[in-house]
Formats: structure tokens, sequence, C-alpha cells
């Protein structure tokens, strides 16, 4: 079972979100078309609310992929102001008993989660999160070292046990390397940028 999940709250800081959040509506639609096509899609407001739908959804069937489109900084994700981040697998973690749950719907390591969102597997806390995610799952994470739209650039994919491959400064302008996670020095995706797919790619291509 192939899943995606959008942010539909229309709430961001980017400058033509309502464009942005109905392009996601629109295109998570098209993708149930796609050559490789989604079998169901939901349009979120909360992380409870996806965690929700991702646990019920199909409930005999096990889950082979989950895409999410939305906004990302390093490290997070995001649907409008609710983050998901590291500290959602500690103990007490409001939404820790949802992602147990999903974790039970997943087939291990053959399961792909991909944030297609922006910058989340950028600077040490994207690894970080990378890292945790997939262990907690035991399952393959996919995302965004750059700011994503059209073209989506530095595109990594990690297994679980595995160590990122990636660079920590990648994505940031080099007069950044040395400064701490300020998520506004993500750079946007460009053709020339490593791992570069655009927003018509429906699969992670193999070896990233």
């Amino acid at each position: 079972m192939h899943l995606l999940v959008y942010d539909a709250t229309g709430q961001g800081k980017a400058r033509l979100q309502p464009l942005l959040t109905a392009s996601w509506k629109i295109g998570s639609t098209l993708y149930r078309r796609h050559p490789a096509p989604v079998d169901d899609v939901f349009g979120a407001t909360s992380w409870e609310d996806a965690l929700a739908w991702l646990c019920s959804v199909r409930p005999r069937a096990r889950i082979d992929s989950v895409q999410y489109w939305g906004h990302g900084l390093f490290g997070r994700v995001l649907i409008a102001d609710d983050v998901l981040d590291v500290s959602a697998f500690d103990p007490g973690h409001p939404r820790l008993n949802d992602l147990i749950a999903l974790r039970q719907r997943v087939r291990g390591e053959d399961t792909l989660f991909w944030f297609r969102t922006c910058a989340t597997f950028g600077r040490p806390r994207g690894q970080a999160f990378a890292r945790a995610f997939t262990r907690f799952f035991g399952c393959r994470a996919a995302g965004h070292t750059f700011v994503i739209g059209p073209l989506q650039s530095g595109l990594h994919s990690l297994r679980a046990g595995d160590e990122p491959s990636w660079s920590t400064t990648e994505g940031v302008p080099a007069s950044h390397h040395e400064r701490a996670d300020d998520p506004a020095t993500a750079l946007p995706s460009s053709l020339t940028a490593p791992h570069t797919i655009s927003c018509l790619h429906g699969s992670v291509p193999a070896g990233w």
C-alpha cells in the first residue's frame, strides 16, 4: 500500500502559500494516476490527524511507502506549526504512541517514508532526524537538503542502522558552513545541485 499525506492547513510563511497548498492538493490527485501511483491520499491538519489516518486507513494492509508533502526545516517536518522531530521518539511525547502504532504497519526495511519537504535532511540536525526515524521504524527514509519546489535537490535516503552519506554542509552557502543550524540558510534547488529531481518524479532513484 502506497500512501500520500499533505499539509491541508493552508498555513505557512511561503509568499504564495495558498497557491502552494493548492498545488499539493491537485498534485496528490494526479499522483493517483502517476506511473508510480499512490493508493490513498489524505490532507492533514496536524500530526495527530496525519498519524491517526496512517494507522487506520485500509487497516488490514501493510504500508509499502508514505510520501509527505509540506513544509520542513533542518531536522523537522511541519504541518502548519505542528512539528515532528527527534523529540517525538522520547518517552512521554504526545505522539509517541501514535508512532508505535504506525510502526506495526510498516514492512520493515522494505518500507519507505519520503519527506518531500524543504531541508529536512540538511545539517547535523537533519542527519540526526534521519538516523532516529529509520532506527525507530526499522525502515528506509528519504529527504532533501535544499529548499524544494518544482525542482527538488539534495535527495538522499537512509536505511536503519546505516550512517548518512551526504555532507552536513550540503544545501548551505559556504559562508554558513561553520554556523549553527539556522533554517534560513538553506539554498534553493537547482539543476546543478546534487541529487536533483522534479516534482513529477514519483520514486527515489536507485542508489540515492
